[in-house]
């Protein structure tokens, strides 16, 4: 039984939602966010990132940064730029991406869902990064982005969606990226209370994207109870901003890898020890995508080769079962002695929406070697998931991504 209610959502003017959404706070490193907000003054960045609004060498994690991202907030709300909504609803958020479109329903998850297990994750999480938002919920009360959360497919949530979809939508903007973003409001009360019902029978729901942001948003809610030792368990600070998509709709990219170091082996040495485990075939100088789970592309000294893993490199774990698992398994690890790739500088990890010619620019200025990967599915991330372990680093990569300041959920006034 999941438990998923409506809220009363702050959120953006029409005149100016395409100009404050923003791509979440992680996408970009400290010298783009700057230059993001330098261009766009309205740009939900400048509170997601508040260092932005500091001098570059001021320290980004001092309490007066996160003070002046409350500060933002408030004189936003004062001047129109965002308004509150009276009453508690559910907003329903449709990314469009060329051909590819996914549905979901905004609404506030419950902490003890998480804390439970009826919200599963397969990621790890770093305590700076989340120490990080703690301090940015804490300080704003509110929560800035969405937890992207996924549910198996639902007849009754489809048929319902797709009513609502019918209607004129609140927002209808393209971003930047040429992602169309759509925006429905849900406040009639009989459908607000279908919507809650419906997910009351759904049994599991899976954090697709956000974990840190998930783990920030419930302990500063475990730091709201210790405050309040007479909380019922309706305050909102007993939920966190989600939208959840029937897992059917997403779509997972390639998630690459680029490697600087061979440990010391020629590339004609390195091809030779994957050999024992790999059948190998050259392609040549044309990027290679695998087309098929257990192939993988590999590019070094100016060409592409296919590596077809041998099947008995997968065993039945969910985990070990994983293309990321295999290569780490068997050629990262004992070959090229990266044995975490989460610290390792020799390792760094390229989003299939950039493209290979990305990876191939980076190898020939290295003279290092990339390995580009066949999706993980959803499905291999629910068995995941499912089975209470954790993924390998950077084993997906949603597209599109979820924008933050459309919906904010304040957590206490």
């Amino acid at each position: 039984m999941t438990a998923i209610r409506p809220f009363k959502g702050i959120r953006p003017s029409k005149e100016l939602v395409s100009s404050i959404a923003a791509l979440p706070y992680d996408v970009y490193n400290r010298r783009e966010a700057r230059e993001i907000t330098e261009k766009n003054p309205h740009s939900f960045l400048k509170i997601d990132r508040p260092e932005t609004q500091f001098p570059e060498d001021a320290d980004m994690y001092s309490q007066p940064v996160y003070d002046k991202a409350a500060k933002l907030l408030e004189a936003m709300l004062l001047d129109g730029s965002f308004m509150q909504d009276e009453s508690p609803c559910y907003y329903v958020y449709a990314l469009t991406m060329g051909q590819h479109t996914q549905t979901g329903i905004v609404g506030c998850a419950s902490i003890d869902d998480y804390l439970n297990h009826i919200i599963r994750k397969h990621e790890n999480t770093r305590e700076e990064k989340e120490l990080d938002r703690i301090r940015h919920v804490d300080t704003l009360s509110a929560q800035t982005g969405p937890i992207f959360l996924a549910y198996r497919p639902h007849a009754a949530l489809k048929i319902l969606l797709e009513k609502v979809c019918a209607s004129a939508p609140l927002y209808d903007f393209v971003s930047d990226d040429s992602i169309r973003h759509q925006v429905w409001q849900i406040k009639e009360i009989n459908l607000i209370e279908q919507i809650s019902q419906i997910f009351s029978s759904i049994e599991q729901v899976y954090i697709a994207d956000g974990h840190h942001r998930a783990a920030s948003a419930v302990k500063v809610g475990l730091m709201r109870r210790d405050a309040h030792p007479d909380y019922t368990g309706t305050e909102e600070f007993n939920y966190f901003l989600s939208v959840l998509f029937s897992s059917d709709e997403l779509q997972i990219f390639d998630y690459n890898r680029v490697i600087t170091d061979l440990n010391g082996y020629t590339f004609t040495e390195l091809l030779t020890m994957i050999e024992k485990h790999f059948h190998i075939q050259k392609i040549g100088s044309a990027p290679f995508h695998p087309q098929k789970k257990g192939q993988f592309g590999l590019y070094g000294n100016g060409n592409w080769y296919c590596l077809e893993a041998d099947p008995c490199l997968y065993s039945d774990s969910p985990v070990e079962a994983l293309d990321v698992s295999v290569l780490q398994n068997f050629v990262l690890a004992p070959i090229l002695q990266i044995q975490d790739p989460k610290t390792d500088p020799r390792i760094h990890f390229v989003g299939g929406i950039r493209g290979l010619h990305a990876l191939q620019e980076e190898v020939d200025k290295t003279k290092g070697i990339a390995f580009s990967m066949y999706p993980t599915s959803m499905e291999e991330l629910l068995a995941v998931a499912d089975a209470n372990l954790l993924m390998p680093p950077k084993s997906t990569w949603f597209e599109p991504k979820l924008r933050s300041g459309l919906f904010i959920h304040q957590i206490e006034h």
